[in-house]
């Protein structure tokens, strides 16, 4: 049983996502960010960032019980155990580490960048344009560069669908909140559709739906996700 320990966000539709294309049993334990439910012990035991998600495996290697945090820990955890999604080290080497090379890349850039982008567009206090205008360039340079690797394969790693493609959808299919020109990266949007088109994904992204908002976080739940709340030593 994988006891996923997250939130409706891009990055625990990651998660959401995998767990849904491997088919594994699993429980979502819902932690409300806004509240500052990523700072109690118990979820900090298990997420030392304190950031979701999280997941909690009972029967993990040797069957005993296994914590994980971080999207691409986890996502690269349950590709080993189900033995999907992810090709494997010995026999296609080169494959599996095209699929970390992509995956890398979502960790480091187009999921920082975007958020910092959504954030001094959305949340900052007070409009800053240089960085406003840096996250969002850069964050339309990686859509280039996404576009010019998907006019050579099918999906970011290659002809097939791996991790790399779950790590990254979640983020990129917000291009419309990131004001990017999707008709400037026609093989993106391409992948967007036929990624964005699976079942399983359909069914992630609608994990924890009811407990999505489209308001901005104020009061507390703004100084807890961005304020000084945020900023304290645990």
């Amino acid at each position: 049983m994988i006891r996923a320990y997250s939130w409706p966000t891009p990055n625990g539709h990651k998660v959401h996502i995998m767990l849904h294309e491997c088919g594994l049993e699993h429980e979502i334990i819902p932690v409300n960010i806004g509240d500052g439910d990523q700072f109690e012990p118990e979820f900090l035991d298990i997420s030392p960032n304190n950031r979701i998600p999280a997941i909690v495996d009972t029967d993990g290697p040797g069957g005993k019980e296994i914590s994980i945090f971080e999207t691409g820990a986890i996502l690269y955890y349950l590709a080993q155990k189900t033995g999907m999604f992810m090709p494997d080290a010995a026999s296609d080497p080169a494959g599996h580490y095209a699929v970390m090379e992509w995956l890398m890349w979502q960790m480091g850039g187009i999921g920082p960048m975007m958020g910092q982008a959504n954030h001094f567009r959305r949340y900052a206090p007070d409009r800053i344009e240089y960085a406003t205008n840096r996250y969002a360039n850069e964050t339309k340079r990686l859509f280039g560069v996404a576009d010019t690797r998907l006019g050579k394969c099918r999906y970011l790693a290659g002809d097939d669908y791996t991790i790399a493609d779950i790590a990254a959808f979640p983020w990129m299919r917000n291009w419309k909140g990131q004001e990017v020109p999707l008709e400037e990266y026609p093989n993106t949007k391409r992948w967007l559709e036929e990624v964005g088109d699976r079942p399983a994904v359909k069914s992630g992204l609608e994990v924890l739906v009811e407990h999505r908002s489209s308001g901005l976080p104020k009061g507390k739940a703004w100084d807890v996700m961005f304020g000084n709340e945020q900023f304290k030593r645990r």
